[in-house]
């Protein structure tokens, strides 16, 4: 059994300025984060702003470990109209700047948009158009010195069923990309133990939250019905060697927010320990 790395991603502190809430975040024990790309949040498309947060970064001796890029409705890399898709191809490059800058090691991607697939008769265009944009986005994130990661979408959203992941996986040009395994959207789709067989191999990293099997709630680890021994035991046995980061909702305030991070970190801790004793 691995002691692998917890980090924790800015997100659960996305309504504020990411420089407002880093100190915190150290402060609770956090040492490797995932930077948030909500422009509220960190304006990526602000270079002197990202370059700021960087430096604050290192100031705090934090590591910053991946950067989420942009994902919402209207950035569509799978559009049928070429105007929209390209849009959201510069917006993925742009991202990925932003994610060079503050040196993070990977950058994770939504392969789709964050609304109801369109009609069954345009899924196998839209598929090809994801990958045409994407074999752009893994060269120029190979320039940049970064891992472009995909992460498993929510079972409703282009590409929410790992099928259709492995084959945008197989279609790409580039082996050099990863997957970041979302263990709250696997709950909602099917047995997250058997997302990580059939990812095994592809998995480059972990975001970790918990949900009662309804919707994305983004709790903490142990708060929810995910069986987190046995999702724990089959990343062991696929020698998962990335890091989990937690990716959690806003509770009101920062510091009932962190709490539940440290509990969540902890529970992982936990059952990894137990499990490394029975190995």
């Amino acid at each position: 059994m691995s002691d692998w790395a917890v980090g924790l991603s800015t997100g659960c502190c996305w309504q504020s300025s990411i420089f407002d809430c880093l100190e915190d975040i150290r402060d609770s024990g956090f040492s490797r984060i995932e930077i948030c790309s909500h422009v509220g949040h960190l304006d990526y498309h602000d270079m002197g702003q990202v370059k700021r947060a960087a430096a604050q970064i290192d100031a705090l001796g934090l590591e910053p470990y991946s950067f989420h890029a942009p994902f919402a409705d209207h950035i569509d890399i799978t559009s049928l109209d070429e105007h929209i898709r390209n849009a959201g191809a510069q917006e993925l490059m742009q991202a990925a700047d932003a994610a060079a800058a503050l040196k993070v090691k990977y950058f994770v991607v939504h392969p789709g948009p964050e609304k109801t697939p369109a009609p069954a008769n345009e899924k196998f265009q839209r598929l090809e158009n994801a990958v045409t944009v994407l074999d752009r986005a893994i060269a120029h994130c190979r320039k940049e010195g970064l891992g472009l990661v995909l992460e498993n979408m929510l079972p409703h959203l282009f590409a929410g069923n790992v099928r259709d992941l492995l084959w945008v996986l197989g279609a790409l040009n580039s082996t050099h990309i990863g997957v970041c395994l979302d263990t709250g959207h696997a709950h909602l789709s099917e047995d997250p133990g058997k997302v990580v067989q059939k990812l095994s191999g592809h998995l480059w990293m972990v975001h970790a939250s918990d949900n009662h099997g309804h919707y994305d709630e983004h709790l903490a680890p142990g708060e929810g019905d995910i069986d987190w021994c046995n999702l724990l035991v089959q990343l062991s046995r696929m020698h998962f060697a990335g890091t989990i980061i937690l990716e959690l909702g806003e509770r009101g305030d920062r510091a009932t927010t962190l709490q539940a991070a440290r509990r969540g970190r902890s529970h992982i801790r936990n059952l990894s320990h137990g499990l490394r004793l029975q190995t």
